[in-house]
């Protein structure tokens, strides 16, 4: 038996017929029980979206001979391996793990080897029911399915690419062959050109890769009136610098480095911030560690390119002032930027020390110094180390310049951004007063209102209701959840390649939506176009946690809290890592780290539950005893009854029984 919905519907039997029904709606009411799995659909709802316009029993009716002519293909037997099954209000389609297409899609691609990657790749022929004739009214039923294979695909490619490391591997043709076929579905899909582009180059064809990124370039123009993704850009000038003398290829032609040097350096930053990285200093004495520096600005330059708020200027560009005693203020007007990142390399015997300091251009300020220390032994790791710490620690101080820019300018000369701004900083300043997070909210749709395709603006409005659910503020639950969940839709699907829409929005997604796997799909996804940033590693920390991989919570929250240790976000990342201690059972670590969260945030619910917990299950009853009565005095409503309107998601059922007998253990009442 099989069940084929990616690339249009085709279901064969188990002697090779194909199995055809007597309608299209019928069909089409085979395939939504297919995507539903095992939670199955309501009837009623099934009725109300296939039939519209009928009368409730003319649509109860319709749907009933609609399942006789399922159950007629597959009656229901004690062998049967795809039967109709469910109750008065729900309809199940019972069907093997090995039946379905997607079943098998989602399976390899949860394994992650690269082997389980490229089997899912062979299986997406196309979007799910692609070519099939869907009735305008089942748009809304079968467009979020859709939507989230169609990104779980753009997240397949871009990973099995970045895992081919030899050219004739067993994996490489599937993964071109996805993004052959990503692309004649949509040529602006970015990640297939960067998985060709990736092929290209393991195959030792650095033109065929430009080429592809010409097209790309062109596509997008043309169909989006836009320039390509930094990531894309990015890859581009890492091409571009392979070709270079001294890299091995010969060096492209001269047509090739100014279309380059155009990619990253915009004409103008339209009132976003705009940040330049000039060449490193050598103060070594010592010529050979120019091409250390050298790599680093490099390095840094790349890895800033992917925080699609900021705009960066392309190396080629800022290296022109290599050498020289340069004006800060002066090269903030000449590259029409607001921030420059400058520094030094110097060389003691074999003790290296690298610094960075981050300027306003125009007041001259220093608004971030620091320095790393290492050894000659570890150069490439020094590197490595540098560039994240850099990257880290820029962009949150970049956002706080913006936000005090922003408070400056009056507020009948507010656009979009500066809305957006001003939502941050109410949002920054605590999460444990009601009136500063609905001005938070307000100051967001204000954003949204002045751009409608504002992702981050919608992301960060849906964090808005997250937090309002984990207080316990929510009065019309059922609309926040849906207004949250909408909005948080909608920053995916606007910010699709915006690492910042999508951590927020996916995060929204799992907490107050409850939908995991989107939420993961959108977190990693963040992580793929930004692996710098902190927000991202904040939030894959979270649904680590919930998806019962504690390990890997504790690890992405450490990593977040290194490359930005001053965020006003740690306090968050602080309750994931005692949350993640919970789940893994490491109940003293779990209040340590909740008792570090409030620390920072003193009222925060979240963590008090955390903190409750772990005190109880390691034996400190008195004082989870105490945390329980402080946070029933936040939240006298709190009770075991109506825990569950705030409790994560947890995917293992033995992570949310033990918390909540953890919290009834601690005095929570019932």
């Amino acid at each position: 038996m099989r069940i084929r919905l990616l690339g249009g519907l085709e279901v064969t039997s188990l002697d090779d017929r194909q199995v055809r029904f007597a309608t299209r709606k019928t069909s089409l009411l085979f395939a939504a029980l297919v995507l539903a799995g095992r939670r199955g659909c309501r009837r009623e709802l099934l009725s109300e979206a296939f039939w519209p316009g009928r009368s409730n029993e003319q649509a109860r009716n319709s749907l009933r001979q609609a399942l006789v002519d399922i159950r007629r293909a597959f009656p229901a037997s004690s062998e049967a391996s795809v039967y109709i099954d469910g109750d008065q209000e729900t309809v199940v389609l019972i069907f093997g793990p090995d039946e379905a297409d997607i079943s098998i899609f989602d399976r390899n691609l949860e394994a992650g080897r690269p082997a389980d990657l490229a089997f899912a790749a062979d299986l997406y022929r196309g979007e799910v029911l692609a070519g099939e004739a869907i009735p305008d009214g089942l748009d809304g039923w079968f467009g979020p399915y859709q939507s989230t294979y169609r990104r779980k695909a753009l997240q397949l490619v871009e990973r099995l690419s970045l895992m081919l490391s030899d050219p004739g591997s067993a994996e490489e043709p599937a993964c071109e062959g996805l993004a052959e076929r990503l692309l004649a579905a949509d040529p602006t899909m970015e990640a297939a050109h960067r998985a060709l582009m990736r092929i290209h180059i393991l195959r030792g064809h650095e033109n065929a890769a430009m080429r592809q990124f010409e097209a790309c370039r062109t596509l997008v123009k043309k169909h989006l009136g836009a320039e390509p993704e930094a990531e894309t850009s990015s890859l581009a000038v890492s091409l571009q610098l392979r070709q270079q003398p001294g890299y091995q290829p010969a060096a492209p032609g001269p047509d090739v480095i100014p279309q380059m040097q155009a990619v990253s350096a915009p004409t103008k930053h339209h009132d976003r911030p705009s940040v330049a990285v000039l060449a490193f200093q050598n103060l070594s004495g010592d010529p050979e560690q120019e091409y250390f520096a050298d790599g680093i600005v490099e390095d840094i330059t790349i890895a800033l390119a992917q925080f699609r708020h900021l705009y960066v200027i392309a190396r080629n560009s800022s290296f022109t002032y290599k050498g020289q005693a340069v004006d800060i203020k002066q090269v903030g007007r000449e590259l029409n930027v607001r921030y420059v990142v400058e520094g030094s390399v110097r060389r003691t015997g074999d003790r290296l020390r690298i610094a960075g300091q981050l300027i306003d251009t125009s007041t001259g300020a220093h608004l971030w110094a620091d320095r790393f220390d290492g050894t000659l032994a570890n150069i490439f790791d020094l590197q490595d180390q540098v560039a994240s710490s850099i990257v880290g620690a820029i962009t949150p101080k970049v956002e706080e310049a913006e936000i005090e820019r922003a408070k400056r300018k009056p507020t009948e000369s507010l656009d979009a951004y500066d809305y957006y701004l001003r939502g941050l900083a109410a949002f920054d300043r605590t999460i444990t007063n009601r009136s500063v997070i609905d001005e938070a909210l307000r100051l967001f749709m204000k954003a949204i209102e002045r751009d409608p395709e504002f992702a981050t603006a919608y992301a960060r409005a849906a964090r808005c209701y997250a937090t309002r659910k984990s207080n316990g503020w929510m009065t019309n639950p059922a609309e926040e959840i849906a207004e949250a969940t909408r909005l948080a839709r909608r920053a995916v699907e606007l910010g699709w390649d915006d690492a910042v829409a999508l951590s927020y929005g996916g995060y929204v997604l799992g907490y107050v939506g409850g939908d995991l796997d989107d939420s993961a799909a959108c977190i990693d996804r963040a992580l793929f176009l930004n692996p710098n940033l902190a927000a991202a590693l904040g939030t894959s920390s979270w649904v680590k946690a919930c998806l019962g991989e504690p390990d890997k919570a504790v690890e992405h929250a450490a990593l977040a809290m290194r490359l930005s240790p001053l965020d006003p976000r740690l306090f968050a990342w602080q309750f994931n890592t005692g949350l993640a201690h919970f789940c893994a059972g490491h109940y003293e670590d779990a209040a340590v780290w909740a008792a570090r969260s409030l620390r920072h945030q003193p009222n925060y619910p979240s963590a008090m539950r955390v903190m409750a917990a772990g005190q109880v299950m390691s034996g400190r009853s008195a004082e989870a005893q105490g945390t329980i009565a402080r946070l029933c005095q936040l939240d006298p409503a709190l009770r075991l009854s109506n825990l569950a309107d705030v409790l994560p998601p947890f995917r293992r059922p033995d992570d949310r029984n033990r918390y909540i007998a953890a919290l009834r253990m601690a005095g929570l009442p019932e």
